[in-house]
């Protein structure tokens, strides 16, 4: 079975952020992307497992309480 691919645009509506976001994270690297378009129009395309490993890497964690460290 084909992966998934997702557009910016889902990935942006699935975390409810703006586009532009998506892609300056594609732009700097942060999240892993084909471009199908044109230098001047990108067109980009991201795979469900990419999205995912992206997402679990911004994840952040509950901090430890003082008392925890004693």
């Amino acid at each position: 079975m084909p992966e998934e691919v997702l557009t910016a645009q889902q990935v942006a509506d699935e975390l409810k952020v703006h586009i532009g976001r998506v892609y300056k994270w594609i732009q700097d690297g942060e999240l892993v992307a084909t471009d199908l378009g044109t230098p001047a129009r990108h067109n980009y395309r991201i795979n469900r497992s990419d999205f995912e490993v992206f997402k679990q890497r911004r994840r952040t964690y509950p901090r430890r309480s003082d008392d925890e460290d004693s």
